[in-house]
């Protein structure tokens, strides 16, 4: 078939319309498709699952078509989940649960759950059913003391659970934990209780230790006083010893020799002849010794 000259009105006519429609087969049959960082590439042919391609450039046939699967870290919160404690107080919590999807099962989610990688519905659902699983296993007192525990108790369900639908948990925030207002107010006057009962320990504490340091005082006092009164006895009974020790030993020696008397008479006279001023007794007993007068003629 000769084409008119491309010149002519018609032959410019004819070139543009077949550049359309090879632009539009072109469109139509583009082999090219970009999966984008953080995502997965989901092949379906007809429908169906055929392939899953990693990031970057995938060339396909024109009878399959690609779905782009985010596998990046997403979010979902919770406001105000639900429970109920084993003693039958209601409790409330706010959470923030990061997931992503597990790359080896995009396929089974993609067919599934999601074929974009939002769960976001599914974690919510969850989230809520463990919250009011684990909280009925506590007290609303153990619930308080134990969170730690608690919030591990959850992390650890949640990731249970969302492994069903090919999801793996990354964290949980845990916020808002409440209970009804009059069991808050219940709370907190055992606190303040609690508190007072405290201050009056720690005061009696002191006024016993106040009395202890009193008591130790005194004694210490009592004790120097014994002390001091044990040293004077003691320095009395030593004179004592030294005294009768003198006696017996001068005792002996009278016992041995009868000069040692005269001798200690002697002493005396002398001390008293040492002391005598010259006068004369006014009166002198029987058998008294008459001082020696040297009367000069």
């Amino acid at each position: 078939m000769q084409l008119p000259p491309s010149n002519s009105p018609l032959g410019i006519i004819t070139r543009i319309g077949i550049g359309i429609a090879a632009l539009l087969l072109l469109i139509i049959l583009w082999p090219f498709y970009s999966v984008p960082t953080g995502s997965r590439g989901v092949v379906t042919q007809f429908g169906k699952i055929v392939g899953i391609e990693g990031e970057g450039l995938a060339v396909l046939p024109p009878w399959q078509k690609l779905s782009n699967f985010n596998i990046r870290a997403e979010k979902a919160d919770i406001e105000n989940a639900e429970g109920s404690t084993s003693d039958t107080q209601p409790v409330k919590v706010s959470m923030t649960v990061r997931y992503s999807i597990a790359t080896d099962r995009v396929a089974e989610v993609f067919e599934k759950y999601s074929h974009d990688g939002d769960l976001s519905s599914y974690v919510q659902t969850a989230t809520q059913e463990i919250f009011k699983a684990v909280t009925a296993k506590y007290t609303a007192p153990d619930l308080i003391a134990q969170r730690a525990k608690v919030s591990n108790d959850i992390n650890a369900a949640l990731r249970d659970k969302l492994t069903l639908y090919g999801a793996q948990v990354i964290n949980i925030d845990m916020r808002n934990f409440s209970f009804s207002e009059s069991y808050m107010r219940a709370i907190n006057d055992k606190v303040t209780q609690e508190q007072l009962r405290l201050a009056a320990e720690n005061k009696l504490k002191t006024v016993e230790a106040e009395q202890k340091q009193k008591v130790a005082v005194a004694e210490a006092e009592a004790n120097a006083r014994k002390a001091e009164s044990d040293g004077e006895a003691y320095a009395n009974l030593t004179i004592a010893k030294a005294q009768a020790e003198a006696l017996r030993v001068q005792n002996a020696a009278l016992a041995q020799s009868k000069e040692v008397l005269e001798l200690r008479r002697i002493e005396v006279e002398k001390i008293k002849a040492e002391k005598w001023n010259g006068a004369l007794p006014t009166a002198i007993y029987a058998g008294a010794p008459i001082p020696f007068l040297n009367v000069s003629k």
